[in-house]
C-alpha cells in the first residue's frame, strides 16, 4: 500500500503550493465571520497563507486574501495574523 500524499494548497501571498500543514487557514464562516483557523476544520470559506511575513503583507497590499473569501478583510485579522506570523520571514 502507497503511503497517502499531504494535502497541498496555494498560498493566497506568494502563490506557492505547500502541504496544508504549513499553512495558516484563514475561514469566513456562514455567518459571514473572518477568523483564523487554529485546527484547519472550521466549516466555510477557506483561504490559506505562508508563515512568512513577507506573504502576508503582499496578500494584504494586493487583496488577494479578501479575493479568496469574498469580502473585505478587518485590519484585526490582519493584525492577528501578524501576531501569529511573528518575525518570520
Amino acid at each position: 500500500m502507497e503511503p497517502k500524499k499531504p494535502p497541498m494548497r496555494h498560498c493566497t501571498g506568494c502563490g506557492a503550493e505547500l502541504p496544508k500543514k504549513e499553512l495558516i487557514r484563514i475561514v469566513r464562516s456562514p455567518d459571514g465571520v473572518i477568523s483564523v483557523d487554529g485546527n484547519g476544520k472550521s466549516s466555510g470559506r477557506g483561504a490559506y497563507i505562508c508563515k512568512k511575513a513577507s506573504c502576508l503583507s503582499k496578500a494584504a497590499k494586493t487583496g488577494r486574501l479578501g479575493r479568496s473569501l469574498g469580502v473585505q478583510i478587518p485590519d484585526n485579522v490582519y493584525a492577528l495574523l501578524s501576531q501569529e506570523i511573528g518575525g518570520n520571514e
